[in-house]
């Protein structure tokens, strides 16, 4: 199939996910994740739809973003070390992958000299894997409070990756996890915090992850097809 025809099977899919969870198929958006992916191919994609382009690494971003332009709403969802956030806040509209006061501190610094305010959600290392980047379940309250008070940058919810599993309902434990996190928080109501996103599902599992709340889902492999 072409990245046209995959996009719309990926988002009929998303849609009938939804619907199940009897939700608004237009609460979830979908991140045409773009590592390794040419330029032709995601200008394919954009054509076709894809609204929000998720990039794992800056200066792979930065290389893409200098020549295709502001084609969509470019987001971040792989690590970001704190000496590329000087980067970071001038090419994504949002950061997926806060996982310190220290990055969130720098973040804002930087923000503050390109005189904007940098959206992010908080990741969260919900399966507690050593392998996992991502801020502790127990310690994403407290880091949320504190970065609620850095003026440049705006808490939007939280994000998280699973551990990888051949079978999709094995994320779905992880992924309700994470929402009954983010409603916690958001019932301590924090100022200038917003638990409205949750960032969850990849391909193999999207549609676990819409029916358990997400609003991002980021998809790759099931529009381009596998990595070389």
């Amino acid at each position: 199939m072409s990245i046209a025809e995959n996009i719309r099977n990926v988002q009929e899919r998303i849609a009938v996910a939804a619907k199940r969870a009897h939700r608004d198929p237009s609460s979830v958006k979908l991140v045409v994740v773009t590592k390794t992916v040419d330029q032709g191919r995601i200008r394919e994609a954009v054509a076709a739809g894809a609204m929000i382009l998720g990039e794992n690494r800056v200066q792979e971003a930065r290389e893409k973003i200098a020549a295709l332009g502001p084609v969509a709403s470019w987001h971040l969802i792989g690590h970001l070390q704190a000496n590329k956030a000087k980067y970071a806040v001038t090419l994504f509209y949002l950061i997926h992958s806060v996982d310190s006061i220290v990055l969130a501190q720098e973040i804002d610094r930087q923000a503050e000299k390109n005189n904007k305010v940098q959206d992010i959600l908080v990741e969260v290392n919900i399966s507690g894997e050593a392998s996992k980047a991502g801020v502790r379940v127990e310690d994403a309250a407290g880091l949320i409070r504190e970065a609620s008070m850095l003026p440049h940058i705006r808490v939007h919810g939280l994000m998280t990756m699973p551990p990888y599993s051949e079978d999709p309902e094995a994320s779905r434990p992880f992924f309700r996890k994470l929402r009954e996190l983010s409603e916690r928080i958001a019932q301590e109501n924090i100022p200038h915090v917003a638990m409205k996103e949750l960032s969850m599902g990849m391909s193999g599992d999207f549609e676990v992850a819409v029916e358990e709340g997400a609003t991002l889902v980021r998809v790759g492999t099931a529009i381009f097809g596998k990595r070389a």
